[in-house]
């Protein structure tokens, strides 16, 4: 799973939010929380990056068979699915 370095135009008064996914090769759940978070660069500014949890023991430990796992500045919106009411906590612009 490649690292990806994404950021929507950003705000100039904000610096993006950075999110992290934490998934695996292979992985159907995580390659549709990254697809539905690429939809959202363009609405929303963040920069997005995806670790491979296969990667390092401690994540592989951390993690487990429990991805795709995305992080907003160390803290777990959510895992398993793209969830729309947890990202709209971290984005209140963001409705859906």
């Amino acid at each position: 799973m490649a690292r990806i370095n994404n950021m929507a135009t950003p705000d100039p008064d904000r610096p993006p939010l950075t999110l992290v996914v934490y998934g695996r090769e292979h992985c159907h759940l995580c390659e549709d929380m990254i697809a539905a978070l690429q939809e959202l660069r363009g609405r929303l500014p963040f920069r997005l990056d995806v670790i491979d949890v296969d990667s390092d023991s401690d994540l592989r430990s951390r993690y487990g068979e429990r991805v795709p796992v995305l992080v907003a500045e160390g803290e777990e919106i959510c895992h398993y699915h793209f969830d729309p009411i947890a990202v709209a906590r971290i984005f209140p612009q963001f409705a859906g």
